[in-house]
């Protein structure tokens, strides 16, 4: 019964992916690996190209873990290490709760509340400071994709946290005995025993945030702008594989531009297939290399 529930999963991603082909073949017959590259939207001349949308994906999601990581990574290290009990239990709470706040909430705070904080404050002191690099030029609006960057990193930032502390608090206690015994200080028990141990569970946790980041709607589509355009600054609108297809899918009514969306979610369901398969190497890699040192 166990062997066939897993290999149900698999058969259900196989028909996943045969769904979506046979949806997307028409898409793919006309456009072929232009469709990639193409950088122009028009359903009206039924001309498509996907390259703003996965261009907006990947940058939003990578500024996202740019963001979200270290934070991320710092506050578990500080719940599970150096905080103290009662307050340990607090904070896990709380970063257990965030984990769960719905992505429309996160969304409508976005909206209300965030961009047009970017937008006052923190984009034109960064166009001030940084405005020499392409990223930080441009009108500042608060809508665009820093604020698409980091409403996601506020939205993973929970998910990472908690699978972090959890990963950290399951290293064994003779890790971290070891080092004290040798006089190291609370810092370098950390670093040279805790980390080390649980590296392959850290890479985890920032492969999930990152499958979350991908995967995330309707909080990027409040925020985002929603422009089908390519450019450095961060503070330009953009669209991602996620918002276009929310957006257009219930006004396709020519079977082309209907065929064109499921082929970018075609695309969408390779690039976190790719990622899922680069992670597990990661996660091999890492695992074969602290094996051997502890060895």
């Amino acid at each position: 019964m166990t062997a066939g529930a897993a290999l149900g999963l698999i058969v259900l991603v196989v028909l996943m992916a045969l769904l979506i082909w046979r949806s997307a073949e028409p898409s793919v017959q006309t456009f072929g690996a232009s469709f990639l590259i193409g950088r122009e939207w028009d359903p009206v001349h039924h001309r498509f190209g996907a390259m703003p949308y996965i261009y907006g994906t990947l940058v939003s999601t990578l500024l996202a873990l740019f963001i979200a990581g270290p934070t991320s990574l710092g506050a578990a290290i500080y719940i599970s290490e150096f905080a103290p009990r009662r307050l340990r239990t607090a904070l896990g709470f709380l970063v257990d709760l965030l984990a769960a706040v719905p992505g429309v909430i996160y969304g409508l705070w976005g909206s209300f509340i965030l961009a047009p904080w970017l937008g006052s404050y923190v984009e034109p002191a960064l166009k001030q400071g940084l405005g020499f690099l392409p990223f930080f030029q441009g009108p500042t609006m608060g809508i665009g994709m820093l604020a698409a960057g980091v409403i996601l990193a506020i939205m993973i930032s929970p998910v990472i946290t908690a699978v972090c502390r959890e990963v950290l608090e399951v290293v064994p206690a003779g890790q971290r005995e070891a080092m004290i015994a040798l006089g190291a200080t609370p810092w370098e028990v950390v670093r040279r025993a805790v980390l080390p141990y649980a590296r392959t569970g850290i890479v985890g946790a920032f492969t999930l945030g990152l499958g979350k980041a991908i995967g995330e709607t309707m909080a990027v589509t409040m925020v985002i702008g929603n422009r089908p355009d390519i450019a450095w600054s961060l503070f330009a609108p953009a669209h991602t594989m996620t918002s276009v297809i929310i957006n257009e899918f219930a006004e396709a009514v020519d079977p082309l531009h209907l065929a064109a969306l499921i082929h970018i979610a075609l695309v969408l369901f390779l690039v976190t297939l790719f990622i899922n398969m680069l992670a597990r190497l990661l996660i091999y890699q890492i695992s074969r290399r602290v094996k051997q040192w502890s060895l």
